[in-house]
Formats: C-alpha cells, sequence, structure tokens
C-alpha cells in the first residue's frame, strides 16, 4: 500500500489534529522549548509511548492533546532522533476516531514486525454510562500498523477486551502494553491491570504473529505493598537479573523511599523463562526528585538499555508556567541503565557528551559561606561537583548548591552529611502556588565526600548522586535571565567543579 493511500484513509479527526498541530507549532519558538528534551509539538504531553528503533531512526511517541495545554481526549504525539537529544516532531500518529478508543488512545508501545512494518499497541478507551448516573472507563488494547508516519488501525480492534482476562480482572484499570519479541519469533506483551483486591498487578501475554493475543498469567502482584493501581509497565533482562517497571497511583512513603505518591517503582528479580515467572529480589524508587513517571525503555543498537520518563508530576500540572507558553510537558534526559550492588543505576545518555563546549574547571576551592566561582553559570550545563570537607576543620554541617538564581529566584541541592540527606527545593523557583516544592533521599557517602552530576535544560534541573546510584529531577518555570550558580557551605568544604555548556 502506498503512503498516499493510507493518507486517503486517515479520519477527520487525526487529519484536522494535524492540521492544528502543523499550524500552531510554529507559534511556539526553539528559545520558548527545552533544548534537549523533547516536549509536545504543541498542547499537552504525558506518558512517553512506543520507545523503538525503526527505518534508522529512534521514534518516540506520547500521550498527547494538542488543543489545549491541559489533559483532553489522547492522541499519539509523534517524534523521531538519532541522537535521542535532538527531536523531530512527526505528524500525529493516532486519534480518538473509532467506537472503541472514541473517549482516548492511551499508552502503549511499538516494535517492527517481521514484514518490515511498524505495529503500535495502545490502550483504547470508551466512556460506559453506569446505572448510578456516573460514567466510567472501559480499556481494551488495540493495534495500528504503519510505515513509520501513517498509521492504520487494525480492523479486528480490540485484540483484547474483558472476555479475554480472568475473573476479578478490572476491565476499568486494564492499559499501558508493553510489547517484545522473543528469540523464537514469538511476541509477548505486559499490560497494566486491577486486581480484585483493589490494588495493581501486571498481566503477561502471548502471540504468535502480534495480532492475535492470549492471556498467559499474572506476572508480577501489588497485594497493597506499593500503592493501588501499576501504571505503564516495562519488563527487560540486565546486567544478570530481570528489572521490572512500573508507575504505581497512591503510593505511601516508606522511609525516604516512595515520596511522589505516583512515581515509579523498580522490582528487581529473576524470571524463569519457561515457566514464565517472575521473582523479587529487591525494590526501589526510580527517581527521589519530585518530577517523573510512566518511563519506557529501549535497547539501543549499540546493546545499551536506555530509560525516558515523562518530567512532571501529576499533583503539580495545574502549575502555571509552560501552559503560558502554547505547551505543557516534556521528556526526561534518556538515561542509561545498569545495576550495581542490587541497585539500578541512571546515568545520562553519553551522547550527551557530544554537546559538551566551553569548559570551565575549578580544583580545590575552599568554601565557607557562600562562593560564586568565575564561569560558572548557565541554564544549559552539565556540571560535576565533588564535595568533601577541608583538610583539618570538622565535618561541615550543610552544603548546598543553587542555580537558576538571580536576586530573586534560585533553586537548590543541599546536603547534610550528619543525616546522610540530599534535598532539592524550588521554593523560590519562581511559582506563585502551594505546590510540591521538595524531595529528600538519604544517599551514600564517606566522611562528607559526594559527587553530583548537575544537568540543567531551560525548564528542568536533573542531578545525579554518586554516578548514577541515585537521580532527582524537577522542572522550572524560572525566568531564563536567572542563570546564577553559587555554592553554600555552613562549616567548610573543599570542591571541584567543571562545568560545560549544552549546545
Amino acid at each position: 500500500m502506498k503512503r498516499s493511500d493510507v493518507f486517503d484513509m486517515t479520519s477527520q479527526t487525526l487529519w484536522e489534529s494535524r492540521k492544528y498541530e502543523e499550524a500552531f507549532g510554529k507559534t511556539i519558538s526553539k528559545e520558548e522549548r527545552p533544548a534537549f528534551h523533547l516536549s509536545p509539538r504543541t498542547g499537552w504531553m504525558n506518558d512517553p509511548n512506543g520507545l523503538c528503533w525503526y527505518g534508522g531512526k529512534y521514534h518516540l511517541f506520547y500521550q498527547y492533546y494538542p488543543y489545549d495545554t491541559h489533559w483532553g481526549p489522547m492522541h499519539w504525539g509523534h517524534a523521531v532522533s538519532r541522537d535521542l537529544l535532538h527531536w523531530t516532531h512527526l505528524p500525529a500518529a493516532l486519534a480518538p476516531d473509532e467506537v472503541y478508543d472514541r473517549d482516548g488512545c492511551f499508552s502503549g508501545n511499538a516494535l517492527k514486525l517481521s514484514d518490515g512494518r511498524q505495529l503500535l499497541m495502545y490502550t483504547g478507551v470508551v466512556r460506559e454510562r453506569q446505572a448510578n448516573g456516573g460514567y466510567a472507563e472501559i480499556q481494551t488494547q488495540c493495534l495500528a500498523v504503519g510505515d513509520g508516519i501513517d498509521y492504520i488501525k487494525y480492523e479486528k480492534n480490540p485484540v483484547l477486551s474483558e472476555k479475554d482476562l480472568p475473573e476479578g480482572c478490572s476491565r476499568h484499570d486494564f492499559r499501558d502494553p508493553k510489547l517484545w519479541r522473543e528469540t523464537d519469533g514469538t511476541y509477548r506483551c505486559i499490560i497494566g491491570n486491577r486486581s480484585a483486591d483493589g490494588s495493581g498487578q501486571i498481566l503477561l501475554f502471548s502471540s504468535t504473529d502480534g495480532f492475535q493475543w492470549h492471556y498467559k498469567k499474572v506476572l508480577a502482584a501489588n497485594h497493597n505493598r506499593f500503592g493501588k493501581m501499576w501504571e505503564c509497565p516495562d519488563f527487560f533482562f540486565l546486567d544478570g537479573k530481570w528489572v521490572l517497571l512500573t508507575s504505581p497511583q497512591d503510593m505511601m512513603p516508606s522511609g525516604f523511599e516512595y515520596h511522589n505518591g505516583n512515581g515509579t517503582l523498580c522490582l528487581i528479580g529473576n524470571y524463569d523463562r519457561e515457566t514464565e515467572d517472575f521473582t523479587e529480589e529487591s525494590d526501589q524508587s526510580v527517581d527521589y526528585g519530585i518530577d517523573f513517571y510512566a518511563p519506557q525503555t529501549i535497547l539501543t543498537q549499540d546493546g545499551r538499555r536506555v530509560m525516558i520518563g515523562w518530567m512532571q508530576n501529576w499533583d503539580t500540572c495545574s502549575h502555571r508556567g509552560t501552559h503560558e507558553r502554547g505547551w505543557f510537558g516534556q521528556m526526561s534526559l534518556p538515561r542509561e541503565l545498569s545495576l550495581k550492588n542490587g541497585r539500578l543505576y541512571q546515568t545520562p545518555i553519553r551522547e550527551l557528551e557530544s554537546m559538551r563546549q566551553n569548559k570551565v574547571f575549578h580544583k580545590n576551592v575552599t568554601v565557607a559561606g557562600q562562593v560564586v566561582l568565575e564561569g560558572i553559570q548557565g541554564r544549559k550545563i552539565d556540571m560535576e561537583v565533588t564535595v568533601r570537607p577541608e583538610e583539618g576543620c570538622d565535618l561541615y554541617r550543610k552544603f548546598a548548591i543553587r542555580f537558576a538564581q538571580n536576586d530573586q529566584y534560585h533553586t537548590s541541592l543541599g546536603f547534610r552529611p550528619h543525616e546522610s540527606v540530599l534535598k532539592i527545593d524550588r521554593k523560590f523557583s519562581g511559582s506563585r502556588r502551594a505546590i510540591i516544592h521538595q524531595r529528600r533521599c538519604k544517599v551514600n557517602h564517606q566522611d562528607g565526600q559526594l559527587k553530583l552530576r548537575i544537568i540543567l535544560d531551560r525548564f528542568s534541573v536533573e542531578a545525579f548522586v554518586n554516578d548514577g546510584e541515585q537521580v532527582l529531577s524537577a522542572v522550572l518555570y524560572t525566568e531564563q535571565e536567572a542563570d546564577g550558580i553559587s555554592f553554600i557551605a555552613d562549616g567548610t568544604v573543599n570542591i571541584d567543579v567543571v562545568k560545560y555548556d549544552l549546545a
């Protein structure tokens, strides 16, 4: 089928969204967007979808409502990249235009079929009137096939519905399929679901051709341990173990873990390919900052496992900032994943280093009080800081880095070695509302020595601790003129700082 034939089959709903996004996307300048974090062409963005390699490029789809900077009937936005840092928007891939998805095309995944076509699997949503007069969503799994630009929905959609679910599985919370292909050529997918006890579970399905799907088993069950519904699952082999990622709703904090309510959970364990049983061994948060949710991963062409998440928090979506620029929502920096000492480590994708320029280096700087260093400033930077006690001095009480700073605004990272606590704090970043402003996490250090790598883009900060042992992410809407950076010590510290501009 020629591409022109596919385009002729495009629905009026999809055609109108493409026409709209093309027109209004042009009104947003590059300077009004993040420089190297994907943002929507126009309107609203949330979960990343369909992260895959196809046709010599990385494809990333996303939850999308082009007509407003607030949530609306979900479409799939679409962008491509060769390095996962510089993105080109393509026309919207999906719109809610069929009877089985009329109220939304929710999250899903993509892969390449054996015949060369690209397969999208997504959750179709229909709001159903209830006996009490209210509405409830009915969620099913649907397919679309295309050439990397245009997609035709499968004539036998939905391919999975409540009739395919065992007793006790919710038809209302049944969403976010993640696909993969086994070495024998068959297909698997996992889907988030809610069980009879009201908590989340991950269901496993199989297919011989990618089109006809069958229920296999419950891969993992929450049993009311980590929040409620488990959204946006991902499952992969990494450094000798299997990793299950999912984003639970309404988590309760446990010590310094799971403070975001809606955050991302990492379960590490073993998977028996014969019985298809997953056995959990450990759990942890994926991000300890304020803004991170619903990640997807990809195995790159050179064998790296890379993750991208939605860099936003559901509880702060009404915060004004980028809403006023015609877009809302952005993706995180792509992160290379590894397992060390039973923990998930994350480091900025190495391609970021090719964007570095204008190196500034300060070594063995003594800080007591507040210090500003020559050449250390900016809002698009990659900065590494090592802090340790000054030789001959008592252990300092607190060390902080302030950035996106001027006389009125700043955001900070503050470390208290006696408590082993690192805090991100954006309460002075320019917000006029009492939204979530800070998060704390326990970090490892040796007698007060800590290593930080801080990546700033125009509207975000991501701080990587101790070579990726932990990450703290937050969006910032501080005016761009606030580009100062300062270092503050309660006590006396010694620091090394190396900073690069990113371009």
